[in-house]
C-alpha cells in the first residue's frame, strides 16, 4: 500500500520508522501492536489519521498563510502576546472545513473499529489523541505538547475531537517549544491515534516507566496509579500510588516488589453520562483511598509487560532504550493495558561517565516538604501563581510555586530556578518537565501556596533521597562532578555505609563494590514509625488514640505484623537492589532502650535504664523472652528480602554481640525463623565493637563468618568513655594506638582463620590516615560514607602502590 499518501492507516500497518507519517506516539503503538501482542502484551486496537490529512485540511481550507502571518514577529517570552496569537491559530484550525473525501474515510474507519469492538455496531468509546511527527524525539521531548480526549462517541464527537487535535499542534507551549527548538511550523505535522477506550473509570490506570526516574538507575520499573482516567496522573491533579519492581530477580521468576508507597488518590476521572463533557472528577471513598489500586499480580503483570517493551526496542535500536509507557486497567474486563509508549528520554541521554553530586552546605528552617524530583538543589525568591492566564506575573530565576502545572506553564517554566507544587506525583506533568528542563522540583506538597508567599527567599534541595525539602533562606549549596573513569581500582575493597533507601539508586552510581552497613534503624525510625511490640500487641493496648493513630499509619493492614515485615523487607530491597549483585551487609536493629521508647507505643514495653549505651542493645535483646516475637519480625523481613525478592546478595550482621553463648543463641532464633546460615549462600556476621569481640576473635569467628568493625563504639569501650559526653569528647579518637592495636590484632585473626574482615565505623570517611593504617594491617574492605567515597579511594590506592599490593 502507498503509505505516504494515506489518510489512514490501522495500528497493524505502522511501525516505528512511520514516525513522519504518524508521529510518535502512533508509530511506537503500531510497533507495539504489530510485535507485542503475540508476546502476550495487552494493547487497544485502532488506527492514525495521518499527517498526510492534516496538511490536506490546512490546504484545503486555504489557511496557512493566515497562520504564517500570524506568527511572524512573535517573541515567545512575551506571555500575552504568545496567548492572543495561539488562540487565533487555534480557532482559524477549529472553525476549518474537514474536507467532505478525508471525513468519509474518518467516519467509514470509525464504524469498522467499532464492528471489531461491538457486534452490534454500536457507537464505541475512543480515545482521540494528538501525535506530532517531530514528538518523542530523543532531543525534542517535551510532555503534553497536544491533546488528548478521552470517551469520545459517534461520528459528531470525532470529528469534533480530530478537529481540537489538529488546532492543538498550536498551543500555546507548542508553539514557543518549537521556536525554542528552532523547528519549522510548517514541517511538523500532526497525526491522530484512535484508539477503543480501556474502561479504566470503572477500574484504575497510571504510568510506568522500565528506568528509575529520578537516579536513571536501569534496573528497576516505576508504575504510578490512581483511579479511573490517566489523565488526573499526568496533569498532576492526584497524588497516585507509587509500586518499584527489580528488574532482574522479575526476571528469575521471584515477586520482587521493593517498593510500595500509598498515595492519597482523593479524585478519580470518570465518563459524564449527563453533562456536557465526556469526563469528569468525583471524590474518591476513604476506604479506596486507603486502598492500593493495583494487586501485587497485577503490579508484577505490568513490570513484565515493562521488560518486554523494553527489551523489544532495546534489541531494535542495538542498544538500551529505556521506555515511558502509560497503562489502564479495565474496570468490566478486569484485564490491563499498555496504552502508550514512548522512548525515556532524560536518562537515556545520560553521561555515565561523570558524577555529578549536588551538596547542601548550610541549614536552616524546613518551611516545607513534599516529593523531590530528580537531586539538584536550586534557590530564588517564591513567585505564587494559582491560575495559568497569570503566568505573566513571573520573572526569570523566580522559584514558581502553583497547585499543580499542566502544558499551557511551559513558558515560564524554562525560566524557573526551582518549582513547587500542591498536588502530583513523581510521574506529573511539573516532574516530567523539570527533569527534562534539569531543575529541581517538589511536587506534593500540599500546602506551598499557603505556606509560602511572593517574594520570599527559598532553597529547595532534592538531594536528600525521596523527600524534597524547602528551606528559608538562599542557603549556599555547591556542585561536585567526579569522572568516574579517573577513579582507581583498589585491592582493598571500598564499600559504602547506607542509611536512606531512597537514596540508594543514586548512590549506586559511585564507585563502590558493595555496602559494608545497611542499617535498619533508619527504615523503622522513617518507613515504620510504630514499635515492633506495639503492632504485635495491638488488640491488647488500652489506649484508644494510640489505636488509632497506629492504625492511620498501617494504612489498612489488619495484620499489623505484615505492615512491620512488609516495610522493612521493601526498605532492605531497595538497598540490595540497588547494589545487586554485589554483597550488602544488612545491620539487624541497634536502638538503644531510650531510642527504642521514641517510637510510637515504645515507652510501653522499654525499660529506663541509667546507661541505655551500655545496657539492653544488641544481640541481648534478640534471644530474650521480652523481645524475641519482635526481633522474629526483622528475621521474617529478611527472609522475605532474600526468598520472595531474590536478593540473595543480602548478608546479615548482629550488632553488640558480648559473649560467645550470646552469638549461639542469635544464630539459633535465626533459624527458628527460617534465616540458616549457610542456606542459600546466608552469610551471617558479627559486629566487631567490644574488646571480648577481638580478645576472643578465635571462638567468634568459629560462630560468624566475618566481623565487621565498629570503631565507634569500639573505641569508647577501649578508651573508658562515653562517646556522647561532651565532657570527655577531647579524649575520644579513633586513632588511639591501644584502639588501633586491637584493631590489627582482629584483621591478623580473620585473615588467619580466612574468615571476611572489613570496618564500617565512622573513623575512615572522618581521617584518611585511619583508612591509611586499615590498608597497612591487611583490611578486606573499607566501608565508607557516600560523600567521601571518590576522594578516600584515591588515597587508598596511593597506599597500596606505597607498600606494593597489587
Amino acid at each position: 500500500m502507498d503509505k505516504e499518501n494515506a489518510f489512514i492507516l490501522w495500528f497493524d500497518q505502522i511501525g516505528i520508522e512511520d514516525a513522519i507519517l504518524v508521529g510518535g506516539k502512533n508509530s511506537s503503538l503500531g510497533e507495539m501492536y504489530s510485535n507485542l501482542v503475540s508476546r502476550g502484551v495487552n494493547i487497544p486496537n485502532g488506527f492514525a489519521v495521518t499527517a498526510k490529512a492534516y496538511f490536506y485540511l490546512l490546504e484545503k481550507a486555504g489557511i496557512k498563510d493566515e497562520i504564517k502571518r500570524l506568527l511572524d514577529g512573535l517573541d515567545t517570552r512575551n506571555i500575552p502576546d504568545l496567548q492572543t496569537r495561539g488562540h487565533m491559530i487555534r480557532e482559524l484550525i477549529k472553525k476549518a472545513h474537514i474536507p467532505n473525501h478525508l471525513q468519509r474515510e474518518i467516519v467509514e474507519n470509525y464504524r469498522n473499529l467499532c464492528s471489531v469492538y461491538s457486534p452490534e455496531k454500536s457507537d464505541v468509546d475512543v480515545a482521540v489523541r494528538s501525535s506530532a511527527t517531530a514528538e518523542d524525539l530523543p532531543d525534542a521531548s517535551f510532555a503534553g505538547q497536544q491533546e488528548t480526549y478521552l470517551n469520545i462517541k459517534g461520528e459528531t464527537q470525532l470529528l469534533d475531537a480530530c478537529k481540537k487535535c489538529f488546532a492543538s499542534l498550536f498551543t500555546n507551549r507548542a508553539i514557543s517549544y518549537r521556536e525554542d527548538k528552532g523547528f519549522d511550523h510548517f514541517k511538523i505535522g500532526l497525526s491522530i491515534g484512535v484508539q477503543k477506550m480501556v474502561r479504566s473509570d470503572k477500574a484504575s490506570s497510571g504510568v510506568m516507566f522500565s528506568i528509575g526516574t529520578e537516579s536513571g538507575f536501569k534496573d528497576i520499573v516505576i508504575i504510578n496509579g490512581s483511579y479511573g482516567l490517566g489523565e488526573n496522573i499526568v496533569q498532576g491533579v492526584v497524588n497516585p500510588d507509587e509500586f518499584i519492581v527489580f528488574k532482574p530477580t522479575l526476571k528469575q521468576g521471584f515477586r520482587s516488589i521493593i517498593g510500595k508507597k500509598l498515595g492519597s488518590k482523593e479524585i478519580k476521572m470518570v465518563y459524564d453520562t449527563h453533562g456536557n463533557k465526556s469526563t469528569k472528577n468525583i471524590p474518591v471513598q476513604t476506604e479506596d483511598r486507603n486502598r492500593f489500586v493495583l494487586s501485587d499480580d497485577e503490579i508484577l503483570t505490568l513490570a513484565k509487560w515493562a521488560c518486554v517493551v523494553e527489551e523489544y526496542y532495546s534489541e531494535k535500536a542495538g542498544h538500551h532504550k529505556p521506555m515511558d509507557l502509560e497503562w489502564a486497567k479495565d474496570g468490566i474486563t478486569k484485564q490491563l493495558f499498555i496504552v502508550q509508549a514512548r522512548p525515556e528520554t532524560v536518562h537515556a541521554l545520560k553521561d555515565l561517565t561523570k558524577l555529578v553530586q549536588y551538596v547542601l552546605k548550610e541549614k536552616s528552617n524546613v518551611l516545607l516538604r513534599g516529593e523531590s524530583v530528580g537531586d539538584k538543589i536550586g534557590n530564588g525568591k517564591v513567585r505564587v501563581i494559582e491560575e495559568a492566564h497569570n503566568i505573566h506575573q513571573f520573572k526569570e530565576g523566580e522559584v514558581l510555586v502553583t497547585d499543580m502545572t499542566d502544558p499551557d506553564w511551559e513558558p515560564i517554566m524554562k525560566i524557573a530556578s526551582a518549582i513547587v507544587t500542591n498536588r502530583g506525583g513523581r510521574t506529573c506533568h511539573a516532574a516530567i518537565v523539570s527533569r527534562e528542563l534539569g531543575i529541581p522540583c517538589i511536587v506534593g506538597t500540599e500546602h506551598a501556596t499557603e505556606t509560602l508567599h511572593d517574594a520570599q527567599e527559598v532553597t529547595i534541595d532534592c538531594s536528600q533521597g525521596a523527600q524534597g525539602l524547602v528551606y528559608q533562606g538562599l542557603l549556599k549549596y555547591e556542585k561536585q562532578e567526579h569522572d568516574l573513569g579517573s577513579v582507581p581500582k583498589t585491592k582493598t575493597k571500598i564499600m559504602m555505609n547506607v542509611a536512606n533507601p531512597d537514596q540508594a539508586f543514586e548512590e549506586s552510581f559511585i564507585p563502590n563494590d558493595g555496602v559494608g552497613l545497611a542499617r535498619e534503624e533508619f527504615i523503622i525510625n522513617s518507613e515504620i514509625k510504630i514499635h515492633p511490640l506495639a503492632l504485635l500487641k495491638f488488640n491488647e493496648l488500652e489506649s484508644e488514640k494510640l489505636k488509632a493513630k497506629i492504625n492511620s499509619l498501617t494504612n489498612g493492614y489488619s495484620d499489623k505484623e505484615k505492615f512491620f515485615i512488609n516495610t522493612l523487607a521493601r526498605g532492605i530491597g531497595r538497598i540490595a537492589a540497588a547494589f545487586y549483585p554485589k554483597p550488602v551487609i544488612v545491620r539487624t536493629s541497634d536502638f538503644k532502650s531510650n531510642e527504642y521508647a521514641n517510637l510510637i507505643g515504645g515507652h510501653l514495653f522499654e525499660p529506663k535504664e541509667d546507661n541505655p549505651m551500655l545496657g539492653w542493645r544488641g544481640a541481648s535483646r534478640y534471644y530474650s523472652e521480652n523481645y524475641k516475637e519482635a526481633f522474629a519480625l526483622e528475621c521474617k523481613a529478611l527472609l522475605k528480602a532474600r526468598n520472595d525478592f531474590g536478593l540473595t546478595n543480602i548478608k546479615i550482621m548482629i550488632p553488640f554481640c558480648r559473649t560467645i553463648d550470646e552469638a549461639k543463641k542469635v544464630i539459633a532464633v535465626m533459624k527458628e525463623n527460617g534465616l540458616v546460615q549457610g542456606e542459600h549462600e546466608l552469610e551471617i556476621y558479627g559486629m566487631c565493637e567490644i574488646p571480648s569481640n577481638v580478645l576472643l576473635a578465635d571462638e567468634f569467628l568459629d560462630i560468624f563468618d566475618g566481623f565487621s568493625i565498629g570503631s565507634n563504639d569500639l573505641t569508647q569501650l577501649v578508651l573508658g568513655l562515653d562517646r556522647d559526653s561532651e565532657l570527655v569528647n577531647e579524649i575520644y579518637d579513633e586513632r588511639n594506638e591501644a584502639v588501633k592495636k586491637l584493631i590489627r590484632e582482629v584483621i591478623e585473626v580473620a585473615n588467619k582463620k580466612g574468615k571476611y574482615i572489613g570496618i564500617c565505623g565512622q573513623a575512615p570517611s572522618d581521617f584518611e590516615d585511619f583508612a591509611e593504617f586499615l590498608v597497612e594491617a591487611g583490611i578486606h574492605s573499607i566501608s565508607l560514607n557516600p560523600d567521601t567515597v571518590i576522594k578516600t579511594t584515591f588515597k587508598i590506592a596511593e597506599k597500596e602502590k606505597q607498600i606494593g599490593i597489587n
